[in-house]
């Protein structure tokens, strides 16, 4: 034998070893009084959920407790599948008190850097699962390749935090969502934004974008008076969805949203105006809407920085017409059939609240707007599940999934501000947290 067919030899009688010596995975059941269906949207009692490794083996009322198994006994606590915000950006965190968007922006992108951004995303990200949110589309604002060090951190188990679908840079027009800069410091706009400009620049920049590491592709719509062409979107859907990804549009204008439907793309984001006609658009092609809403005392308190009592109530009558504004066009989507994600599109530091409590408020204006409790579950579970593609590995409490798991006190599905109690989480099979129920 040669020396190293008896290498080969070796290293192979290794590896069997190694498996031979490996531990079983361990078996957790998790027990409660209550665990919700979200598909049938039934309440299960005396339930039971049984994890081996990161897996769901069993899931149901009075299921058997496997022999050896740790339990972990969470009492009147209603178990549901942890929590899918399609609408994140982790490595942001603006401050109310300094301005609008585009002074927040530039100090970020300038002044952090994409290393520290990264830093900011581990605690934003753990902030975020410690809420219940175990997996989160994160679209772009991002520096250049953030999002998918701390996707990439995450997944090898450096740093705590939610499961992660990355979308690198944005592709835009020509500014990106920058306003008017100048031209010395428009090299800033390449950080956060892939200029487009013509069909085969489209092309090149998604094929960059997967090439960098996305999941999936951000586009920016519209910004004010600039607005990517329908030609240059539908190729952008088009080489996304060759290679089996998925676009998402941000779209805020009538232009904005009626581009990114007749393109097909897979979802719309925001959609704060959606004419009849696109949302019919959305219907026909299983587009998804991502309404990243907020109860009007978020737009007072998170963005308008200290105010005497008289100024926050005139800031607050001035947001009221927005958000009715916003819960109007939610319900016109959600009654004609167009399916709903939750998206929080969370930046800003909300005062007493933590990034994942914050991003909890937008089911409360789902709820507000007329959704029902049980719609508003659904939208941050399967069908933000569905949108994301892994529909198939999350989004349910089931035989087969992922063992993403939440337990909340209280009851979410007759009034969803209950979501904002939870007090366990695990993420695929992982407990990040066990909080002692709250005595009343």
């Amino acid at each position: 034998m040669t020396r190293i067919a008896r290498f080969v030899v070796a290293t192979l009688a290794l590896g069997v070893s190694a498996l031979r010596a490996q531990p079983a995975p361990k078996t957790t059941v998790l027990r409660a009084s209550r665990m919700l269906d979200v598909k049938s949207g039934s309440v299960v009692t005396n339930a039971s959920v049984v994890v081996t490794g990161n897996r769901i083996v069993a899931a149901g009322a009075n299921v058997a407790t496997p022999s050896g198994a740790t339990v972990i006994d969470l009492g009147d606590a209603l178990l549901m599948p942890g929590l899918i915000d399609s609408h994140t950006h982790l490595l942001q965190n603006y401050n109310g008190r300094v301005g609008d968007d585009d002074p927040n922006m530039l100090l970020t992108v300038a002044a952090l850097g994409t290393t520290r951004r990264v830093l900011l995303g581990v605690a934003m990200g753990r902030q975020d699962l410690d809420a219940g949110i175990t997996t989160v589309r994160d679209l772009g604002n991002s520096g250049w390749g953030g999002d998918v060090a701390l996707r990439d951190g995450i997944n090898a188990g450096w740093v705590v935090g939610p499961r992660i679908v990355a979308a690198t840079r944005a592709l835009a027009a020509a500014g990106g969502q920058f306003g008017g800069m100048a031209p010395e410091a428009q090299k800033l706009i390449e950080n956060e934004y892939v200029v487009i400009s013509g069909v085969e620049e489209a092309r090149k920049a998604v094929r960059q974008a997967f090439y960098d590491g996305a999941d999936v592709i951000k586009v920016i719509v519209n910004t004010g008076p600039r607005v990517v062409a329908l030609d240059e979107l539908k190729v952008i859907v088009e080489e996304a969805h060759r290679v089996g990804k998925r676009v998402a549009a941000h779209a805020t204008t009538d232009q904005g949203t009626r581009i990114a439907a007749d393109a097909g793309v897979n979802s719309i984001e925001h959609g704060y105006s959606l004419p009849d006609d696109v949302i019919r658009t959305m219907k026909e092609k299983g587009i998804f809407l991502v309404p990243t809403d907020y109860p009007a005392e978020f737009y007072v308190d998170a963005l308008g920085g200290t105010a005497t009592p008289e100024e926050r109530k005139n800031r607050l009558a001035a947001a009221e017409p927005f958000v009715k504004r916003s819960g109007d066009r939610l319900m016109r989507a959600t009654k004609a059939g167009v399916r709903i994600a939750y998206g929080s599109d969370e930046y800003y530091d909300a005062p007493g609240k933590t990034r994942g409590q914050s991003s909890l408020l937008t089911l409360q204006a789902y709820q507000e707007a007329g959704m029902t409790p049980i719609d508003v579950l659904r939208a941050a579970t399967l069908n933000s599940a569905d949108l994301l593609g892994l529909g198939d590995r999350i989004g349910a409490i089931e035989a087969g999934k992922l063992a993403d798991v939440i337990a909340v006190d209280g009851d979410p599905t007759k009034d969803v501000k209950d979501i904002q109690r939870v007090r366990f989480v695990m993420k695929n099979g992982q407990v990040i947290r066990n909080d002692p129920p709250v005595r009343k």
